[in-house]
C-alpha cells in the first residue's frame, strides 16, 4: 500500500451532500476494457467453483479469490457425492490464489483449530504485510460443526498467512448484538486497510449499519461511524434513499486511498459516501438513484495510478462497471451487461485491479465465475 499523502483541503471543506453521477459520451476520457475470455486457465484436480464472493490482487500481482463451496448443487459437485452421480466435479478449497496468466498456484481454507470459518463465505483482501484477511455474511446457516440456528450467524472476520496459516479472529460466530457492540461483528461484507496507521477498516454489514476500524496486529477495537459520520444506528428505515441518515443493509465494501479518504459502498441506498479516516463526512457520489433491487453500488476499487484518479464501480443489480472520476463522481463510461457469455454478468460482486490496470471481477448467485478484463487504453 502506497503510503498517504497530504489531504486537499478544499476537497474537504467543499463538501456536497449529494452529487448524481451523471454519464457522460462513450468517447469520453477513462480507461477502457476487453474481457480475456481465456482467463482463468482451467482448474486443476477436477475443480468447481462455486459464488464467488471475494477477489484481491497481492504486490506479486497474483490474483485471490474466495468462493462459497457449499453453494454448489448436487449436479455441479456430482463426483463428490456418495457415490459419485457423475465424472465431475470436485468443490474447490474457498481461498485459491491464481498467478497473472491464470493458474492455480495455491489453495487452502475451511474450518479448522483456533478459529470459526464462516457459514457463507464474503470478502477477501491481502493487507499491506501480504496476510490473507476474509469474512462472512451467513445468517444463522449450519457450519461445517453442524450447528444450526440462530446463534450461527457469521460476526468475524479472519487473518491468514497467504499460506492459510491462522493468525487473528475479530468477533465470533452467535447471535447478532447490533450497531453498538464492538466485540462482535454483524454480517460483515469487507475490508480494507491504512498501512500507516496499521489498521483494518470492515464495512459490517449484512447486519450491522456502520464502518468499524480495529488494529490490524492486536484486533483491538479503535473506532466506528455510521452514515454521515453519525452514531450507527440499527432503526428500520427505507432503501433506496439517497440523503437517509443511515447506512442501508447492506454496508457492502469499504476502500482508504492514499490521500487519506475513506469510500464506502451504502449498496441498497444507491450511493458512495466518502469520510475522513477519523469518520468525518466529506461528500457522497449517488449512481442510478432510481434501481431498486440490490441497490447499485456493491463493490469498487480505486485506480491504480498515482493520483488514484478514477473508481470503478461495481453494479450488480444493472450488471455493469461504472467508470468514475474521483475527484467529482464523474461518470466517464461503462462496460458489461446483464448475460451469460464471456465479458457479460449476472451478479456481479466484487472487484480487484493489478498494477498494470487489468480488472477483475466475480460474480454470485449462479454467475459463480470470475473474469478478467484486459485495459486497452488509459
Amino acid at each position: 500500500m502506497r503510503s498517504r499523502k497530504p489531504i486537499s483541503m478544499c476537497f474537504i471543506l467543499c463538501v456536497s451532500v449529494a452529487a448524481v453521477a451523471m454519464p457522460l459520451p462513450a468517447s469520453a476520457e477513462g480507461p477502457e476494457f476487453v474481457v480475456d475470455a481465456s482467463w482463468p486457465k482451467p482448474l486443476p484436480n477436477n475443480w468447481i467453483l462455486g459464488q464467488v464472493a471475494g477477489i484481491a490482487v497481492d504486490d506479486q500481482d497474483h490474483i485471490w479469490v474466495l468462493h462459497r463451496p457449499r453453494t454448489l448443487t448436487e449436479d455441479e459437485r456430482g463426483a463428490a457425492m456418495t457415490p459419485p452421480r457423475s465424472k465431475c466435479c470436485i468443490p474447490a478449497p474457498p481461498v485459491i490464489e491464481f498467478d497473472q496468466e491464470g493458474n492455480v498456484v495455491n489453495s487452502w481454507g475451511g474450518a479448522g483449530a483456533g478459529y470459526e470459518w464462516p457459514s457463507n463465505e464474503h470478502g477477501l483482501q491481502i493487507d499491506h504485510n501480504g496476510n490473507v484477511w476474509l469474512g462472512g455474511n451467513g445468517a444463522g446457516t449450519a457450519d461445517d460443526e453442524g450447528r444450526t440456528g440462530e446463534d450461527t450467524s457469521d460476526g468475524m472476520v479472519l487473518k491468514f498467512t497467504r499460506e492459510g496459516a491462522f493468525l487473528l479472529q475479530i468477533g465470533r460466530a452467535g447471535a447478532l448484538q447490533g450497531s453498538a457492540v464492538t466485540a462482535q461483528l454483524g454480517r460483515a461484507a469487507n475490508l480494507a486497510f491504512d498501512a500507516a496507521a496499521n489498521e483494518v477498516y470492515i464495512a459490517d454489514g449484512y447486519a450491522n449499519h456502520r464502518i468499524i476500524v480495529f488494529d490490524a496486529d492486536s484486533g483491538a477495537f479503535k473506532r466506528m461511524w455510521g452514515a454521515y459520520g453519525n452514531v450507527p444506528s440499527d432503526e428500520e428505515l427505507p432503501l433506496y434513499t439517497p440523503d437517509s441518515p443511515q447506512f442501508a443493509n447492506p454496508v457492502h465494501c469499504v476502500r482508504v486511498s492514499n490521500d487519506g479518504l475513506v469510500y464506502v459502498c451504502d449498496r441498497s441506498n444507491n450511493r458512495v459516501q466518502i469520510f475522513t479516516t477519523d469518520g468525518t463526512f466529506v461528500r457522497q457520489f449517488v449512481f442510478e438513484p432510481d434501481t431498486r433491487g440490490s441497490g447499485s453500488v456493491w463493490d469498487m476499487e480505486i485506480w491504480p495510478d498515482d493520483n488514484q484518479t478514477y473508481l470503478i464501480i461495481v453494479d450488480g443489480t444493472n450488471n455493469e462497471m461504472r467508470v468514475v472520476r474521483r475527484a467529482d463522481g464523474v461518470v466517464l463510461n461503462t462496460f458489461g451487461r446483464s448475460g451469460r457469455n464471456a465479458g457479460q454478468f449476472h451478479w456481479v460482486h466484487n472487484i480487484a485491479i493489478d498494477s498494470e490496470g487489468n480488472v477483475f471481477t466475480t460474480e454470485v448467485d449462479n454467475g459463480k465465475r470470475v473474469q478478467k478484463w484486459m485495459l486497452i487504453n488509459r
